[in-house]
């Protein structure tokens, strides 16, 4: 069985509660960082975020695909957008990539954005 992309979002998100709770000092500069960085700007938050998910699909990182897809639909991202970032990601990164963006597509399915 498929483990649940979000109930793996939401895992990943109650261990890093936990870490900032024990590390506030990490915390005090790490979200201003990402508040920084992520607004719109001459480049729009959106694409900044699509971005950031053609890096975590090379990279592997499974926090960054599914928090950067999540928080690319906030900021406005179509489902095509993100598809189209996968490409991307697939062509710089090869089957590697094309296996983490599996990640990507499981989580689109389980926000109901997409059908099989």
């Amino acid at each position: 069985m498929t483990e649940s992309q979000i109930a793996l979002k939401n895992s990943i998100g109650e261990g890093w509660e936990t870490y900032t709770k024990l590390m506030p000092e990490i915390v005090d500069v790490y979200d201003p960082l990402q508040e920084e960085v992520y607004k719109d700007g001459d480049i729009k938050a959106k694409y900044k975020r699509m971005m950031a998910i053609v890096g975590a699909l090379v990279k592997g990182c499974d926090a960054c695909i599914l928090y950067q897809t999540e928080e690319a639909f906030n900021a406005g991202a179509t489902v095509d957008e993100l598809l189209e970032c996968c490409a991307v990601a697939v062509a710089l990164g090869g089957s590697m990539a094309g296996g983490e963006v599996t990640k990507l597509v499981r989580l689109l399915k389980e926000m109901g954005k997409i059908e099989e």
